[in-house]
């Protein structure tokens, strides 16, 4: 009885130590989410509604057009072409999306973070200059020339970057470690915010004439 009694309480303690180990948040798919306790008005957080199993087809697993190259006539010179869960349904609670990258010569994808995820990106065409920045105190650059057939990854959250130095076109395809990885676009999120943050601030924390500030917030 004994004996029993000991096997019993150590299979016990196992699945509570089990338990405890996996009880954690799931990754957040938003930048926040406000509570509701008004059923009504709730929003279905970190995935959709499902489709049920039995209807589902090869069609909701499959996407055409990746094929096609984006536009790159912009001030940047590149264009990203992002699959993830709002445009592939079948993505859904798998955790991963797909980006096609196309660069003019001499095109940049400007330094920017992925909230949500860490990307792995493949050079398919031309010669690409890419790198990331270590979080504080470091700040340590990690940068790489990229060329046909090599492969790249940026840690989730650190800001990055690519850039065409070659005279021809250059294309990449990304994967990305979730479902909707966002994007946040330094330049872009600090100086052409809405509302804007006040000059004072930002003139402060570049270093910059108060004047600068307000011309690139004005031109983004």
């Amino acid at each position: 009885m004994t004996k029993l009694f000991t096997c019993l309480l150590t299979v016990a303690l196992l699945a509570l130590a089990s338990s405890l180990a996996s009880a954690h948040d799931p990754s957040s798919l938003q930048d926040f989410c406000v509570a509701v306790n008004n059923s009504n008005s709730a929003v279905f957080v970190n995935g959709k509604f499902c489709k049920d199993p039995k209807l589902t087809t090869a069609d909701d697993f499959f996407l055409p057009g990746l094929d096609v190259p984006g536009s790159t006539s912009n001030q940047v010179g590149s264009n990203v072409t992002l699959i993830n869960v709002d445009k592939f349904p079948g993505l859904n609670t798998l955790g991963i999306a797909l980006a096609r990258v196309d660069y003019a010569p001499y095109g940049l994808n400007p330094p920017h973070i992925h909230p949500r995820a860490t990307e792995i990106q493949t050079v398919i065409e031309g010669t690409l200059l890419v790198g990331f920045v270590t979080s504080n105190p470091d700040n340590r650059f990690i940068t790489k020339v990229l060329n046909k057939g090599d492969v790249f990854v940026f840690p989730m959250g650190l800001i990055h970057f690519q850039f065409n130095i070659g005279e021809t076109n250059a294309l990449a395809f990304s994967s990305l470690s979730s479902q909707n990885p966002g994007v946040i676009t330094i330049a872009n999120a600090t100086f052409g915010s809405n509302p804007p943050i006040n000059p004072d601030v930002l003139a402060k924390a570049f270093q910059l004439d108060k004047s600068v500030v307000n011309y690139l917030q004005q031109k983004f």
